[in-house]
């Protein structure tokens, strides 16, 4: 069987100078070289701060570097997805409104030769545990391979796709075809032509990866759970003429995709849907349906998502659309019901964008299987075998390649992968086992000067990730200059505001529809052992940058603590690599990590 790597796989020091330095005493230390990381490198050095990046990855990008399984591209529109740093932009076009994953690799490399980052970066580089010393002030974080960084500020930019999820299917290791994660696909791809095939998940990356094999299988097999309210995505080619003749209007672009719900330049109808007349519902769905994009998920009536009826109007036009597509009955009845299953609605999951996904099962060699609860357990897998699945019911398909799309534990996977522990002595893995509590989508109580992005309770998956990390990431760049400029130590989110943010974020939730899909990825749903729980902020990325600003000035919901760092840090911006270099300790060091030691 072909395994799916985990991330020690790709721990491998490069150097041992520079970032890759053992006993590095900087400013700030960054997890993560992605949109979030490379923004924040980029603002944290800019004002002066030694900064670095440690990056699990051979390279920046990352969810670009993982996800390169076939037909991977990304589902939301340029140039609302990109950095808004002018130096970036203005000498950069696209050949397309949805980049493929080639491509956005492309776009990093752009960003690292006019921004210069990766001097600052430590690839190869996976952390394995971090503790925060009330005594200096300082992280102490530890790699893979032993190395070790002090910091006065740690940044999590992981996201929320990086630990990715494998089902505990019975007997997976007995399979000896090729198998693999779409987020741990070989670079050199997968030959599927003529042979038989499986996919598992109907996620984002499990269309993708339809819509690309389709052509060329011999058989190809669909396992799905709930079906995917895929919407028509639109892509179209872009010429570098007329990009540049919309630059003048991209700071505006930029600034407008911060006030708008979910971070694009797009926002929801004012109308309500029983506002205006059928015929004119009709024809306003008609007009977003042909805009392509998100425009039906995200220009829609502004109540849709507030209320059942509104949304079930939506829901019965998507699925008459796309109904329309696939002949067979079985198949359209198992892909596109007339009825929504239980507790799925229209929306209250991100919808996918697809190329002509629904045609691809009108191939007799494709088929779909439905794994739902309707089912009775009939079509579950019961195990993996040498040579394929068998299913509950004895059907058993063999298999050549299989392709796992089950996705990531976005609830609380990536953070809590870090081995952090808190200042009273817990786990962070441990302490959300059961809930996560922040405070903002951005800090933790018991983590002094630890910042994330992208993560739990902020606008995280209901948001465009670009717009998202640079309203975050600027909120925490002056955060921390504002505890420069103020001479304190550290501040430390209370609890009492960890518990108040909890009740926001649910209070939000129990506003919208979101909350009636309990195994959907905003809830946190579908990964064993985790309770479902709202862990999006969803009243927009324009309200949640106003209440995050807002705790600032008075550092509400915040302990302060007085007092500069210890002396030796790097608060004077004067460090120099050169000055930590130090011999490299002992490979034997690498497990002495305490009792949060994990592994990415």
């Amino acid at each position: 069987m072909s395994h799916t790597p985990p991330f020690e796989h790709y721990a491998e020091r490069r150097d041992t100078v520079d970032p890759y330095a053992d006993n590095l005493d900087i400013d700030v230390l960054i997890a993560g070289a992605g949109f979030g990381g490379l923004f924040l490198l980029h603002e944290m050095r800019k004002e002066g701060y030694q900064t670095v990046v440690y990056e699990a990855a051979e390279g920046i990008g990352g969810t670009w570097r993982w996800n390169v399984h076939p037909g991977s591209r990304v589902d939301s529109e340029v140039p609302a997805y990109e950095l808004s740093i002018p130096e970036v932009w203005k000498d950069w076009t696209w050949s397309t409104n949805f980049p493929n994953y080639q491509e956005l690799q492309r776009y990093f490399e752009h960003v690292d030769e006019v921004l210069n980052l990766s001097k600052d970066c430590a690839f190869n580089t996976t952390i394995v545990s971090a503790e925060f010393s009330e005594e200096t002030g300082k992280w102490t974080i530890k790699a893979l391979d032993g190395r070790i960084c002090r910091c006065r500020f740690f940044i999590v930019a992981t996201g929320f796709t990086t630990k990715r999820f494998v089902p505990e299917f019975k007997g997976i290791d007995k399979y000896q075809g090729k198998m693999y994660h779409s987020s741990a696909w070989p670079t050199e791809g997968v030959d599927v032509c003529g042979k038989r095939c499986a996919v598992i998940g109907t996620g984002p990356s499990g269309v993708q990866i339809v819509q690309e094999w389709s052509p060329f299988v011999g058989d190809l097999k669909v396992l799905q759970r709930t079906p995917n309210f895929a919407i028509p995505m639109g892509r179209k080619e872009l010429t570098a003429e007329e990009q540049n003749q919309l630059k003048p209007l991209y700071p505006k672009l930029f600034a407008h995709r911060e006030l708008s719900y979910s971070g694009f330049t797009v926002d929801m109808e004012e109308k309500n849907t029983f506002d205006v007349t059928q015929q004119e519902r009709e024809a306003f769905y008609e007009k977003l349906w042909t805009e392509g994009s998100f425009a039906f998920w995200l220009s829609n009536f502004k109540d849709y998502l507030l209320d059942y009826k509104a949304n079930r109007e939506a829901y019965s036009f998507w699925a008459r659309k796309q109904r329309a597509k696939i002949y067979d009955v079985r198949k359209r009845d198992i892909l596109c019901p007339l009825d929504p299953p239980p507790h799925y609605l229209f929306g209250i999951k991100r919808p996918c964008l697809e190329q002509r996904y629904y045609e691809q099962f009108n191939r007799p060699n494709i088929d779909i299987i439905d794994c739902s609860a309707s089912c009775a357990g009939q079509n579950d897998i019961a195990e993996f075998t040498e040579t394929g699945i068998r299913m509950a019911s004895g059907i058993h398909y063999d298999l050549d390649v299989i392709a796992l799309a089950t996705g990531f534990d976005i609830t609380t996977g990536a953070i809590t992968e870090l081995g952090l522990r808190s200042i009273h002595g817990t786990c962070l893995k441990d302490e959300w086992k059961a809930t996560a509590y922040s405070y903002l989508g951005t800090t933790i109580s018991g983590y002094p000067n630890l910042f994330y992005l992208y993560g739990p309770q902020g606008p995280m998956v209901l948001s465009n990730g670009a717009a998202t990390v640079e309203v975050q990431g600027r909120w925490i760049r002056d955060v921390i200059k504002k505890i420069d400029a103020q001479g304190l130590k550290y501040i430390d989110p209370t609890k009492e505001a960890t518990v108040e943010w909890k009740k926001r974020i649910n209070e939000l939730s129990h506003k919208t529809l979101f909350s009636s899909a309990r195994r959907s990825t905003y809830m946190g749903g579908g990964i064993p052992g985790k309770a479902p729980q709202q862990v999006n902020y969803t009243g927009g990325l324009g309200k949640y940058k106003e209440e995050i600003r807002a705790a600032l000035p008075g550092w509400k919901g915040f302990r302060i603590v007085a007092g500069a760092a210890a002396p030796g840090t790097a608060t004077l911006h004067s460090l120099k690599y050169s000055d930590s270099r130090v011999r490299h300790e002992s490979v034997h060091n690498i497990r002495e990590t305490g009792d949060c030691r994990t592994s990415m």
